[in-house]
């Protein structure tokens, strides 16, 4: 892949050619009769419309990129998917019974809240409208739940992922036994339903029974335990459980349960692959508009694919975290002076090299995903994408006044020990307007219109009986 600096939209000749031959025959033909220079027993060749040539261009790209259709999730029995949706919106999974693991990711706001960085334990409202007393934020944008069943490393750093071997690697370490990850359906993709339960910041809060030493020796072990006697003190999730899993005693079993669950229900309900792109994937020329075509062309030509798939992942595996050059705010993970800062996949691997690589955020639905970037730092599409014309530049840039006031004096005066990280790949890339405005258009076609109005997965009720966060209710 040449990520060179080009002219992204095709240039003149290439557009206009096909309609000047058209005009020309016209022409002879109105000059003429209809026989001038033509042979009637040979009529002239038909020239192809600007449109086939568009589909004929991106579909040769596709090719030459190998790209694929979106894969189906497989089936998950509906006992899993009606237990992981009572689990995923019930407050009884966090210290303080005041949030769900969708309070951060609402139906209503396209599995995000809206924010740059979402607001855990202690606070009010939702969405864009939560607040909490104290200011508190979390520490990393809150990501979409779209098709999670085909990726392989999840978090910003990637903290949870699949390795090579078929092993797991999980902040959890040997706490994640074999045994449990035996539970795991979707293997990787069903473990991280274990997780956000343990952060202080998320789920867990402090001064609360499940938080009682966690902070101190993080054993998972015993955290997950206490949860489990906490949805076994209910004897409806007894029974849900039971009969999500059949033929397993409820006292036998483990948070991994939940967690599959959870994960079945997240995958069961968010996955998508109809979209207009998908639809194309599979052959359907008439499911792209002209700009659309244009903006695909331009998105697998000027360096996009080096990073981002568009089918399967949304990234090329062993390429799926970079530094995109972006400006860092909000608490931070206790990096560099001050402990604000991120140094995201670093934090995982060691590896001075990893310093500030996120990973590549996938493109599922990413008209509705706003804000964007590992700490939220673009409240549009537009300006994210506007972002990558001249990385160096833009950084400088950067304007924070359209986040949230409480994080603007966050912003951190890093911007050169950023660079000195930032992926090479990035440096020749150069967007013009028009290029701007076909990738954006060619995004919105990755949009699966079903994904628009998700409210319908919310149940009425959970089984502990503690009020459902949604958008527009009074809880």
């Amino acid at each position: 892949m040449n990520p060179h600096p080009r002219r992204t939209s095709f240039s003149p000749p290439y557009v206009r050619s096909p309609l000047a031959a058209v005009a020309l025959s016209g022409l002879l033909v109105a000059c003429s009769g209809d026989t001038v220079g033509v042979d009637p027993e040979d009529p002239p060749e038909v020239v192809p419309s600007v449109r086939t040539e568009l589909i004929t261009e991106a579909r040769r790209l596709i090719r030459e990129r190998g790209l694929n259709p979106v894969l189906r999730p497989p089936l998950v029995h509906s006992e899993i998917v009606e237990l992981g949706r009572f689990l995923a919106f019930d407050k009884i999974l966090s210290g303080n019974r005041d949030v769900s693991c969708m309070t951060c990711h609402l139906p209503a706001m396209s599995t995000g809240d809206g924010k740059s960085l979402p607001i855990g334990p202690g606070a009010s409202g939702l969405g864009p409208e939560r607040s909490h007393p104290d200011g508190d934020f979390t520490l990393r944008h809150s990501m979409a739940l779209f098709n999670l069943h085909q990726v392989r490393k999840f978090l910003w750093g990637g903290e949870i992922e699949a390795l090579a071997g078929g092993g797991i690697s999980t902040p959890a370490g040997d706490h994640l036994t074999q045994e449990m990850q035996s539970v795991l359906r979707f293997g990787i993709s069903s473990a991280p339903g274990m997780f956000p339960v343990s952060a202080p910041e998320e789920m867990l809060a402090t001064g609360n029974e499940l938080a009682e030493g966690f902070g101190e020796d993080h054993n998972f072990t015993e955290l997950w335990s206490r949860l489990m006697v906490r949805l076994g003190e209910i004897d409806e999730y007894r029974e849900l459980f039971e009969a999500a899993y059949s033929g397993t005693d409820f006292d036998d079993m483990t948070f991994a349960h939940a967690s599959n669950a959870i994960m079945s229900f997240i995958i069961s309900e968010f996955s998508f692959d109809d979209s207009p792109w998908d639809l194309f994937l599979r052959g359907d020329n008439d499911r792209l508009t002209d700009r659309q075509l244009r903006g695909a062309i331009d998105f697998m030509t000027v360096g996009c694919t080096n990073c981002h798939q568009t089918d399967i992942l949304d990234a090329l595996p062993g390429n799926e975290f970079h530094n995109d050059a972006l400006a860092q705010f909000g608490p931070g993970k206790g990096d560099g002076p001050g402990g604000h800062d991120d140094f995201g996949r670093e934090r995982v691997t060691g590896d001075p090299a990893d310093r500030r690589r996120f990973k590549v955020p996938p493109l599922r639905n990413i008209e509705l995903t706003a804000p964007y970037g590992h700490v939220g730092q673009f409240t549009t599409l537009r300006g994210f994408v506007e972002h990558y014309n001249n990385v160096d530049s833009t950084l400088y840039a950067y304007d924070i006044s359209p986040v949230d006031p409480l994080l603007q004096p966050t912003l951190l005066d890093n911007y050169a020990e950023i660079l000195m990280t930032r992926d090479t790949l990035l440096l020749p890339i150069r967007l013009d307007e028009e290029t701007v405005d076909n990738l954006l258009e060619f995004l919105k076609a990755l949009t699966d219109a079903s994904a628009r109005d998700l409210t319908h997965v919310t149940p009425s009720r959970v089984p502990s009986g503690l009020s459902i966060d949604r958008i527009g209710s009074s809880n």
